[in-house]
């Protein structure tokens, strides 16, 4: 499959499930363009390999509610690959925790993060530093990264991003969904 035929597809069943509208473009990145931060295009014509990582961004919207929710999936035998996507949703939590349990402010969940990527082999992608959601537009409330946020986020407003990068630059995966504690979770 071509990502861009990915990309229609996940449109197709986004919209089948009644989420016609997307307040950001839906995404899906294959092999070399999982190394690209969202604003920034992928390589066309990239075709998912036998052997490959892939991530999914969504961003469906619920009449006046904005949705955000990306993971990243492996396909055959890639051992390197299953481990960062599993990092990044691992990252994910660890970040979250710190948050819940430690009232942490955005700044200090991104150092956090940075941190603990290091620590597990990868680089965090800054150019993904998580955002605020809310009614649509969000952008009306607050237009800052978590990343930036100088207070500590209240749950169920604020995404936290993880992108996880090669250090080799070789592929990277994704994780995202909004702050909430553990019994969202369970």
């Amino acid at each position: 499959m071509v990502e861009e035929d990915a990309v229609q597809l996940a449109k197709e069943i986004i919209a089948s499930q009644g989420h016609s509208l997307s307040w950001h473009p839906t995404r899906v990145r294959f092999g070399v363009n999982t190394l690209q931060p969202m604003k920034r295009a992928s390589k066309p014509g990239v075709v998912l390999g036998e052997n490959d990582i892939f991530f999914v961004d969504i961003a469906p919207r619920v009449q006046d509610w904005e949705g955000d929710g990306g993971a990243a999936f492996v396909v055959g035998e890639a051992p390197e690959y299953a481990r960062c996507a599993a990092d990044a949703e691992r990252l994910f939590h660890e970040v979250r925790r710190a948050w819940q349990d430690g009232k942490l402010t955005g700044r200090q969940l991104y150092d956090f993060a940075v941190r603990r990527a290091a620590e597990m082999g990868w680089e965090l992608n800054p150019e993904l530093p998580g955002h605020r959601v809310s009614d649509f537009p969000h952008a009306a409330i607050h237009t800052g990264a978590l990343a930036d946020f100088g207070d500590i986020p209240s749950p169920m407003r604020w995404i936290l991003e993880i992108h996880l990068v090669d250090p080799q630059r070789r592929f990277g995966a994704f994780f995202e969904d909004v702050l909430l504690d553990d019994s969202y979770y369970e």
